[in-house]
Order: structure tokens, then C-alpha cells, then sequence
């Protein structure tokens, strides 16, 4: 995945801005004696801010943009004028991008509309000026609000792509090449095992003008949830497709235990992925004359649709894209499905050159923060005795 293009996992250090200091000052002019406090508000941190972009499929600019820091806030100051808000810094991300903790691997957020915007991380607000803590019994307040402390994370960006059918199959299955048979996609095809090592997207013409997009992933084998072959790392770009077809070659042993095995794999990786519609296709059918098919499909799962397919000869082709169209349009499974519930990061499903890629902000940067200067708790309470006292001279 390193000399790649494409890019479905990377690990980035952002900072919002910290809020700019609220001002103690009086109101000095001529023939006025006493004019007051009239000390400005400090100006908000800059946001960090996911924004889902239509037209990007990987992540790769993330992985030569290590760090996202947003401006910080101006301190406010006389005659009440406010701080200049720190410069927000949005981040592009491919939509069906998921965001997760480094640290703790806590789901965050998700990006799945193009225009979406998430706020990532919220910039620390500018503090008050000392206008603000006038009264009657206190005209000459010497004292303002600092500003919020900036916040600072280490997060994962994780891809799940969005397709309407994704392949899922054992390796040399035929998934790379059914998806260059009815599309223009040309991924890889070779006669070794994992051929494919990165998700491959096409688009499938369907008469009337009419597409649907097919994700093809690389092949899982069993016990790929305890890490065996590429364990289940690829699986999350299946999470959002309508329709899952299960490629099962024709000189299998036996066609319906591949298909549970298969089916259990993915209901060890995510539960829901069971209760999408599916499909089962039989590869490389040109093997079989038409007595082997009679013998072969009483065998086979009797509650999925099944197709006979070969994608050398374009045997079933048709007929495939008609089931893959019926179970994409259909009312019946127009159901209002339930949001993804995103499973937290563990050591499976990391990739550990990015898990031990080090930060080192005063290098990239040239900046060394104060202890109080970031916080990783944004509560932040104006009750609280945030005021201290600038030790300025009495005004008058």
C-alpha cells in the first residue's frame, strides 16, 4: 500500500487555535478624566473542520499533510475592540471517510455527503475584556479572561468507499475479473492468490442509460477475522454498499459451505452486514455443461438468489446484472436502514506503519507550546475563576 495511489487509512495530528486574551484597559481621552474600562474581547481559535469532497477517492493528500494546525485568536484591546478569530483550517476528505482516536480508537465523526462539513476539533474562544466585569460596586475592574486553550488530537481517517454492489469472495474467486468483464475497470489479474491488494471501484452500464457502481475487495479466507491473510481490513468498503454478491468459483468442493464461511466472516466483522441483500454468483461456469448445473443447484443456499456466470465467455452476464439492478431498485429494500455502527480500532483492523508514524510538532512547526497552553477537555466554564489580574497601574 505504500507505493500506491490509493490511500484508505491515515494517521494525522491536528490543533485548533487557542482563543485570543481579553484586554484591561480604560478609556483615555481628553477632558476625561474617569472614561471607564473598555477593554475588547479576544478573538475565537480557528476550527479544524472535515469537509466531504465529491470529486476525491483516497486519502493520499493526508498522507504528505501530517499536521493541521489552525490559527490562533488575537487578544483584544481598547475602545472594546475585539480580537481577529484565528484562521479555520479545512481538511478535504473523500466522502464515506470515518474519523477515529488514535489514542483510544473511539469513534468520532463520519463524512458521507459531499459539502458535509464536521467539526473536528473547536477552536478555544477569546476571553472576555474587562468592560464586561463592570458594576456599581467595581467601576475599575483590573482583571480579564484569558483565552480558551487550544485543543490538540491524534486521529485516524479511515475510507469505507460507497458502491451499490460489493464482491466478497474467496481469492481467485474471479471477483477482478467480473469486474473487468461488465465494467472499464482493469485491476489486476493474475493466477496467485490475493492478486488484488487494494479495492478497485467500477461502473457498470445498465440499459437505459442507466449505471451502478461494483467494489471489488481483496479475497478473504477463514479465520480472516483472527488476522489470517489480510484479515478483514478491506471489509469497512463494504459497509455502505445495498447489495453484497458472494463469489463462489464452480470447482469448488463444496459451494454452499464457501458461502458460509464467507457469510460468517462477515458477521464476526460487523453484524449488519448479514441483514443487507445479497447475492450468489457461481464463477467460472464454462467448466459445467448444463448436467452439472442441474446437479449442482439443488445444492445450493435456497433463501439468495443464484447465477451461473462466467465472465471469460459474458455466460450470465446479463442475467446477473438484472438480479444486481432488481435488488438495487427494488421498493422492498428500500428499507430505512439503520447508521453504520462503526466498531472502535483495534489491532486487527490497523495499519501499523501509520499506528507508529511519530509526531514531532516543534520540528514541523517550529513551535513549542506551553503545558497550559493545550487542553484535552474542552469544558470550559466562564464561572469559574478564570480572572487574575494584569498588575497595571491605577488609571487614574
Amino acid at each position: 500500500m505504500a507505493d500506491s495511489n490509493f490511500i484508505d487509512y491515515v494517521k494525522i495530528m491536528c490543533r485548533s487555535g487557542k482563543g485570543g486574551a481579553g484586554s484591561m484597559h480604560f478609556h483615555r481621552a481628553k477632558y476625561v478624566p474617569k472614561g471607564g474600562p473598555d477593554g475588547g474581547d479576544g478573538g475565537r481559535g480557528g476550527h479544524v473542520i472535515l469537509r466531504g469532497n465529491p470529486n476525491m477517492w483516497t486519502l493520499l493528500p493526508l498522507k504528505y499533510r501530517r499536521h493541521v494546525f489552525a490559527g490562533n485568536g488575537q487578544a483584544g484591546s481598547a475602545c472594546r475592540s475585539f480580537g481577529k478569530d484565528g484562521e479555520d483550517q479545512i481538511i478535504e476528505v473523500p466522502c464515506g471517510t470515518v474519523v477515529y482516536d488514535a489514542e483510544t480508537g473511539k469513534y468520532l465523526a463520519e463524512v458521507t455527503e459531499a459539502g458535509q462539513e464536521v467539526k473536528l476539533l473547536r477552536g478555544g474562544r477569546g476571553g472576555l475584556g474587562n468592560w464586561h466585569f463592570k458594576s456599581p460596586t467595581n467601576r475599575t475592574p483590573r482583571y480579564a479572561q484569558p483565552g480558551e486553550p487550544a485543543v490538540e488530537k491524534t486521529v485516524v481517517l479511515e475510507l469505507k468507499l460507497l458502491a451499490d454492489v460489493g464482491l466478497v469472495g474467496f481469492p481467485n474467486a474471479g471477483k477482478s475479473t467480473l469486474l473487468s468483464a461488465v465494467s472499464a475497470a482493469r485491476p489486476k489479474i493474475a493466477d496467485y492468490p490475493f492478486t488484488t491488494m487494494e479495492p478497485q471501484l467500477g461502473i457498470v452500464e445498465y440499459r437505459g442509460n442507466r449505471s451502478f457502481v461494483m467494489a471489488d475487495i481483496p479475497g478473504i479466507i477463514e479465520g480472516a477475522s483472527e488476522g489470517r491473510g489480510l484479515g478483514l481490513r478491506f471489509l469497512r468498503h463494504i459497509e455502505r454498499n445495498a447489495v453484497l454478491l458472494f463469489m463462489v468459483p464452480a470447482d469448488a468442493d463444496d459451494i454452499t459451505a464457501q458461502y458460509n464461511v464467507l457469510l460468517d466472516e462477515l458477521k464476526r466483522f460487523n453484524p449488519q452486514l448479514v441483514d443487507k441483500e445479497r447475492a450468489l454468483a457461481i464463477s467460472k461456469s464454462d467448466m459445467l455443461d448444463d448436467e452439472l448445473m442441474a446437479e449442482i443447484e439443488p445444492t445450493l443456499p435456497a433463501d439468495i438468489p443464484h447465477v451461473f456466470i462466467s465472465a471469460v465467455t459474458g455466460q450470465g452476464l446479463t442475467e446477473l446484472k438484472d438480479a444486481l439492478w432488481r435488488a438495487i431498485t427494488d421498493d422492498a429494500n428500500r428499507i430505512e436502514a439503520e447508521p453504520i455502527t462503526h466498531r472502535a480500532l483495534d489491532d486487527l483492523h490497523r495499519v501499523r506503519e501509520e499506528d507508529e508514524f511519530i509526531f514531532e510538532p516543534e520540528k514541523v512547526a517550529g513551535y513549542e507550546p506551553d503545558e497550559e497552553e493545550i487542553i484535552e477537555d474542552d469544558g470550559f466554564d466562564p464561572e469559574i475563576d478564570y480572572d487574575w489580574e494584569y498588575g497595571l497601574d491605577d488609571p487614574e
